[in-house]
């Protein structure tokens, strides 16, 4: 059950250094208690009282436990980004590519334990959580524009009708190595590290095949998909 939203009080701090450390406590405490309590156990009056502020201050950084978890997605992302840019040094699209999902699964490790109870939320069609979800769209078009940067820096040659729509496509991917990722209980997901180790040299040679023109109308099949599914 979706906790219900607070409205802001006016009762927080400005946005001051201060400010910034108390959102920043609250979101920390938030997600200790997700991963030790489980998401839909822990309340903001619980949080408020770990973080050590008053339940009005923490509604005020956050109207709701949706809230918190949109600004973890953005974190996440920030960290992702920042993780990736050894990788985003390289010109070869495989390269790029493989360094990038690596980030990605290396950033999150920590939260792995939390992702598993997390996951049976955000895998509701309804949740706002969901990384499909509308609510999640500023982390979600920050991902895809992380592929678009693999792609636009590789030397990568790409059906032109493809190019558009290939980060968005290698985002969903992602979300499949993702989902791998929270099942796996592999030492360090180890498998989860062989899975790209494995999937990305499959996904380069079909994206270099894409430009063949005996599979070009099999590649506008995948481009009028996705882009049905965008409507």
């Amino acid at each position: 059950m979706t906790e219900k939203t607070a409205p802001a009080t006016g009762v927080g701090e400005p946005a001051t250094a201060r400010g910034e450390q108390t959102r920043a406590l609250i979101l920390t405490t938030a997600l200790r208690l997700f991963r030790e309590r489980g998401y839909a156990e822990t309340t903001m009056r619980a949080i408020a009282k770990e973080a050590g502020v008053s339940v009005g201050n923490a509604y005020y950084y956050f109207p709701s436990k949706e809230h918190l978890i949109q600004e973890f997605y953005g974190e996440i992302q920030l960290e992702h980004r920042a993780a990736a840019t050894r990788a985003l040094a390289a010109t070869d699209f495989a390269v790029r590519l493989r360094g990038v999902l690596h980030a990605g699964i290396d950033t999150m490790a920590p939260y792995h334990a939390f992702a598993g109870t997390f996951f049976k939320t955000a895998a509701e069609p309804t949740s706002p959580l969901s990384p499909f979800a509308a609510e999640s769209s500023p982390s979600r078009d920050a991902s895809i524009a992380l592929f678009a940067e693999v792609l636009a820096g590789s030397a990568a040659k790409v059906d032109p009708e493809l190019r558009t729509d290939l980060p968005e496509l290698l985002w969903l991917g992602y979300m499949g190595v993702i989902l791998y990722w929270v099942h796996d209980r592999s030492p360090r997901q180890r498998k989860t590290h062989l899975l790209i180790d494995r999937a990305v040299p499959l996904a380069d040679r079909l994206i270099g095949l894409s430009r063949l023109r005996v599979l070009r109308p099999v590649t506008q099949d995948v481009v009028s998909l996705i882009r049905s599914l965008r409507r």
